[in-house]
Order: C-alpha cells, then structure tokens, then sequence
C-alpha cells in the first residue's frame, strides 16, 4: 500500500496483515472515498492469501446530502503460481469480488456484484523490486461499464523500515 498496482506475492503460511487506511476521490465538487476501510489478509495456505476489505464510505456530492456508513465488502483470494527465480519472475493471480453490502440507494455501495480479474508479474535484485500487471474489472447492473487495468511499479528498500517507489497506471471503461 498505497500503490493500486499489486504483486503476486502472498501474506506467508499462517500469518495475518491488518490495514487499516482511507481513500479518497474528488471528482468537481463531488467527495467519496473509504474513511476509514479495514483490510484483512490471511496466509491459508502455503502461496494462497485470504483477503477482505471492511469499508466505512463517504459520499458526498455537490447537489445532495453527505451520507455515511458501511460500503461494498471485497472479498478475494492471491495465488502465486509461479515462484521467483534468478531468471524467471514470480506470478500470481488475485481475482476479486466487490459483493454489494452498501446501501446503493445512498451512495454507498455499486448495487450489484463487481469482479476484478488481473494477473501479476514480480522481480527483484538487490534492494530494487519491480512489479506490475493488468486485468478486467465486470461491473454488472443497469447503466455500468466494464474496465481494464494496467499497471507498472519499481520501488527500492532505502531502510530496513523504508522502501520507496513510483507506480504508473491506467484505468478505462471499454
């Protein structure tokens, strides 16, 4: 975090990452975004992680009253298929699913079931690690748009508790 791009690798074997962040867009005169969002990742098994995000949304749009409360649940899983070698990148796949939890009729939700399925790439050396990949974002119900995704990161470990680093993305309907 805070990066959109992923990586294929997993939490470990029987380890837990807790998040807790905030995310926000402003869009004109319109606000929304998570405040805060909760993210839960679990090492299942040996290259499988759990995940899920917990939302607390805000919406506030010029035109309407601020709403507030619980959002949209994401729940998924990442699997590295493919292990890292002196030549060869590690990949992995992290398919998922926005399960519509938030009431959509106030702002707080997309109303239906969204996916996204997208496949990561990653290598490093040294200090440096570059990752990145792409995937398709389904956007079911009435009126939406499917999306695609691609994405590219390099990042250095500066520290031994700093790394920095630059990511490159885009995001379109189709």
């Amino acid at each position: 975090p805070p990066f959109l791009t992923d990586d294929p690798e997993p939490v470990e074997y029987h380890h837990w990452e807790f998040y807790l962040a905030t995310l926000g867009t402003k869009t004109g005169p319109d606000w929304s975004g998570t405040a805060p969002h909760v993210e839960i990742n679990y090492g299942a098994v040996p290259n499988l992680q759990l995940h899920m995000i917990a939302p607390l949304v805000l919406d506030s749009p010029a035109a309407a009253p601020a709403q507030y409360g619980y959002g949209d649940t994401e729940l998924g899983f990442k699997y590295r298929f493919l292990q890292e070698t002196t030549y060869r990148p590690q990949a992995g796949i992290f398919p998922l699913l926005e399960v519509p939890t938030g009431e959509a009729d106030r702002g707080l939700g997309n109303g239906s079931l969204q996916a996204f399925l997208p496949v990561w790439l990653q290598k490093s050396w040294g200090p440096w690690t570059a990752y990145g990949g792409g995937g398709y974002g389904i956007n079911s119900g009435a009126g939406n748009q499917d999306w695609s995704f691609i994405g590219g990161l390099l990042q250095k470990q500066v520290l031994t508790n700093l790394t920095v680093g630059m990511e490159i993305y885009h995001q379109t309907a189709l």
